[in-house]
């Protein structure tokens, strides 16, 4: 077994949907691969849902959330691939994605894992795709405000490797553990994510001991997948600092020791106090000032950028949900735009000023994964996007990084 794909779900099944299509197509050329889902004891209805669908996939049912390192841990024991791929659901990965990676891997003697580089649902790359490790000055940097203030400095921005740039592979010390491909043969020796982190700081944990172990944690940037974000969390949430905070102070206990473990400890309670602070104003403001009503518009106008038969497919779709989508028409994913579309990939732009479009569906199929990471990080940030493979019964998107994403559950 060449590779092994694990993704951990928790009450994010439509992303999830769209991930394993996506997943399913970037195996396709591979000698043997296997992907293992591991739910948490989703309440959304993922059981249910993924009932007889996805054959080629192997699904485990957890009757307990046991956090994100632990439901790795137990897919982990059952994988048999060469190398493991940890994954996370709100993910699109292009067609030829894993192939690139398996190939960079075998070009560099010291490897120990690699990262991608990341873009979210906008098409804005997501700095947490390199990272330095979670010093004492490299998080009061960040903290401050310095970091963003200096974001390409070596000492200001190491918290997000700033001084590296983001279309360059590079050594770094902290890879994100949405996607992390290591060679079994290391977790061996290393083992995996530590269970005693529930969720946040196991792959910064894990990215320290390979480099401990004497190897080192690539960056790779000659691919480039979709990571939605915020699907599982509220980052204005007090179970989210706690849970968040605790992260970082076992990863300080784990790690170092002495006057620095002491220093650091004191910086967390620090900045936990603050985080909760903030919260509490936060939500204090927003209690005591005069909310306006907020006229949402009755309708979005929509795009559906696909070739003939994907676009049917997406409007027969729509039809069984009641959404506020306007849908304007059919952008053609062929160079030439045949008579009964509004025109072609090239003229997007024009195309969203000129019917001032909102939202931009686009339908994979003919159109690849990796042509549309392509399109979204040059077209109108202003739009929003959702993504819809043919024939699945979802669409999903986000336009925030920090909040749960949107979707639209098709009925089929």
């Amino acid at each position: 077994m060449q590779l092994s794909v694990i993704i951990v779900n928790y009450n994010v099944k439509y992303f999830l949907e769209q991930c394993l299509y996506s997943v399913l197509k970037a195996i396709k050329n591979m000698e043997e691969a296997e992907i293992i889902v591991i739910d948490n004891d989703s309440s959304d209805g993922s059981k249910q849902f993924f009932n007889n669908k996805f054959a080629g996939v192997r699904f485990i049912w957890q009757g307990k959330n046991l956090g994100f390192s632990k439901a790795n841990t137990i897919a982990l024991q059952q994988a048999k691939g060469q190398y493991i791929l940890f994954l996370n659901p709100d993910t699109l990965v292009p067609e030829d994605c894993f192939e690139k990676c398996l190939a960079f891997f075998k070009t560099q003697q010291d490897i120990g894992a690699v990262g991608i580089r990341m873009i979210d649902g906008t098409g804005k790359f997501l700095k947490e795709s390199k990272r330095g490790h979670p010093s004492l000055l490299t998080s009061f940097f960040r903290l401050s405000g310095l970091a963003i203030l200096f974001p390409h400095s070596k000492t200001f921005a190491r918290y997000y490797a700033g001084h590296l740039q983001e279309n360059k592979n590079h050594s770094v010390d902290v890879l994100a553990g949405a996607f992390m491909l290591v060679e079994k043969n290391l977790l061996d020796k290393t083992g995996g994510f530590d269970g005693q982190f529930f969720m946040y700081g196991e792959d910064i944990d894990l990215s320290y001991r390979i480099q401990k172990a004497g190897y080192k944690n690539y960056y790779f940037s000659e691919t480039t997948i979709i990571h939605f974000k915020g699907e599982s969390t509220n980052k204005d949430s007090l179970e989210h600092v706690e849970i968040f905070y605790g992260a970082m102070s076992l990863f300080v206990h784990k790690h170092y020791s002495g006057a620095k473990a002491v220093l650091y400890g004191i910086f967390i309670q620090i900045a936990i106090w603050l985080k909760v602070v903030v919260i509490f104003f936060k939500k204090l403001f927003f209690s005591l000032v005069k909310k306006e009503e907020i006229i949402l518009p009755d309708i979005t106008r929509t795009l559906i950028v696909a070739c003939e038969e994907d676009y049917q497919s997406a409007i027969d779709a729509l039809k069984n949900n009641i959404t506020k989508l306007e849908i304007i028409g059919r952008v053609d994913t062929a160079q030439v735009s045949t008579n009964d579309s509004l025109g072609n990939l090239k003229n997007l732009n024009e195309l969203i000023k000129k019917y001032t479009i909102e939202n931009v569906i686009f339908c994979i199929n003919e159109l690849s994964v990796k042509e549309i990471i392509d399109i979204i990080q040059k077209i109108n940030p202003t739009v929003s996007y959702q993504f819809h493979v043919a024939g699945s019964s979802s669409f999903v998107g986000s336009s925030n990084k920090n909040v749960g994403g949107d979707f639209i559950d098709s009925g089929i």
